[in-house]
């Protein structure tokens, strides 16, 4: 269940293919807890912008600015400049949730006998797998900081993760899933 969400796009005027009649302002906002895309219904008076974070939890009284959620979608659903906006809000949830995604890399298993969960992120080979795996044995990471210290070979794992992301919303048919729920 997701609780809060980013805007990726606001359209105040609605859809441009809808009949004029039935226009009614439309959000696409990505689920921060389970990367879940959704189409969401502002309330008429709500001042949105794209990377706000806005509640769409259960809880009424806290909902500011969006009236409910009109449905989940995919990634092709999306808007141009939906999905374009997509990689700097996942990249801003990875940022603010820097110790949800460090406990991945403290905590990633083996998928097979032959593949494991570290080799899915974009760029991380089974070299520097091992050398993660090393490294937390001695101890758990604490920030991404720490991580591209001790493991010399992992440049930048934030942006890593990112774009893992962005490869498991734009491809419905992934097979293993790291961070984006079904």
């Amino acid at each position: 269940m997701e609780d809060y969400a980013r805007i990726l796009d606001y359209l105040p005027q609605g859809l441009p293919d809808e009949r004029k009649f039935k226009q009614e302002p439309v959000a696409y906002a990505l689920g921060e807890a389970q990367f879940k895309l959704f189409e969401l219904v502002p309330r008429p008076d709500a001042k949105i912008t794209a990377s706000d974070r806005v509640y769409i939890g259960k809880d009424l009284d806290l909902r500011q600015e969006i009236l409910h959620v009109k449905r989940r979608i995919s990634y092709s659903e999306l808007t141009n400049a939906a999905q374009s906006e997509l990689p700097y809000v996942v990249m801003d949830v990875i940022k603010a949730n820097e110790p949800r995604f460090v406990r991945f890399f403290n905590e990633a298993q083996p998928i097979t006998t032959r593949f494991h969960m570290l080799e899915l992120l974009p760029g991380l080979g089974k070299k520097t797998m091992w050398s993660i795996i090393e490294e937390r044995k001695k101890g758990p990471f604490v920030d991404f900081e720490d991580v591209g210290k001790r493991v010399p070979m992992a440049h930048q794992v934030d942006k890593l993760i990112a774009k893992r992301v962005g490869e498991e919303l734009s491809n419905p048919n992934e097979k293993y899933r790291l961070f984006v729920s079904r």
